[in-house]
């Protein structure tokens, strides 16, 4: 299985539709940055990178920068460090007037919005991915401010174009588990931008993606995900890639940025917490699921990258989780 594939298997993520759109030129929809609507779109969440999916009609994806990037039906739009920007059907053009504040206008998931000056008409509907703080930097580090690509090309996009037309209708019906079915359905989505994205050719791109689509580190990162708890040497995961301990360490820290041990560091801190919180394993069980022999060893790797012991944080976690609204 490919670190991706593992990666997702293994981390909790959270995913939602919550704006489908109607516009009609001339119109301009402005989004603010992730870290200031994430409270509201998902309370407790530490990372919440918005996307946008074209189904109809073109526009543009303006940041604020200036950068201005044209859309069309199928393209998703990804914003992965989380940056203001304006979806409006030519550049340039203001954004609409401050109406209710975004926690009442989102009181109903997916909220239809539907306004513009009665030209050409687009559609699209708006989600969001949350997921760790730690996660979120690794699997979307390297990504530039703003990642487009077209969905319809790739083997699922036609089935997921279809998925969110159903599923859309079906949260609006009285019918119970629709909300749930489009939630699965952003995810999905999230993890399809990703896919066709690392399927694309970008001279001289970095990040984890990268280093996943990458053969040699790709392979060691495979092997380090298939089977964390392993003592694994530089030599050993140079063996599974089939190189040179030079090269894969060369390699490795010129695409992931970290050396491949401390990646294997990061990873397990990275699994440990997702048992500390999902679940009531010991302490003693979860060092020897990811790999320490001792639970000595396991809680002071944990307090260097989380700054508390195991214990501490998963009862901080616990608090934090019970004070988080529904």
């Amino acid at each position: 299985m490919d670190a991706l594939s593992e990666t997702l298997r293994v981390v909790r993520l959270i995913g939602a539709i919550f704006i489908q759109a109607r516009f009609t030129a001339p119109w301009c929809y402005q989004s603010p940055p992730a870290d200031t609507v994430a409270p509201i779109l998902e309370p407790g969440a530490d990372r919440v990178a918005i996307f946008h999916l074209i189904t109809e009609g073109e526009c543009y994806a303006e940041m604020e920068d200036g950068t201005t990037t044209h859309l069309v039906a199928g393209d998703a739009v990804l914003f992965p460090q989380g940056h203001a920007h304006v979806m409006n059907s030519a550049p340039g053009l203001p954004p609409a007037a401050a109406g209710k504040r975004l926690d009442a206008v989102l009181q109903r998931r997916p909220r239809q919005i539907a306004y513009g000056g009665g030209g050409a008409t687009t559609r699209l509907v708006c989600g969001y991915l949350a997921c760790d703080l730690r996660l979120a930097r690794m699997l979307l580090g390297g990504l530039p401010p703003i990642v487009r690509v077209n969905v319809r090309g790739s083997n699922a996009g036609v089935w997921l174009e279809a998925s969110l037309r159903y599923a859309l209708a079906e949260a609006r019906s009285p019918r119970p588990g629709g909300a749930g079915v489009l939630a699965k359905l952003a995810e999905v989505l999230f993890i399809e931008v990703l896919r066709v994205y690392m399927n694309e050719h970008h001279e001289g791109r970095t990040g984890w993606l990268a280093g996943v689509s990458d053969r040699i580190v790709g392979a060691a990162l495979a092997a380090i995900h298939k089977n964390p708890a392993q003592p694994w040497t530089v030599e050993e995961l140079a063996r599974a890639a089939s190189t040179s301990r030079s090269v894969l360490a060369e390699r490795f820290h010129t695409l992931v940025g970290s050396t491949p041990m401390q990646y294997l560091t990061q990873w397990r801190m990275l699994l440990a917490a997702n048992l500390l919180c999902r679940g009531n394993l010991s302490l003693a069980r979860i060092a020897e699921d990811v790999g320490y022999q001792t639970d000595t060893a396991f809680s002071r790797a944990f307090r260097r990258e989380f700054g508390a012991p195991p214990a501490t944080w998963r009862k901080r976690q616990a608090a934090r989780i019970a004070a988080t609204p529904a």
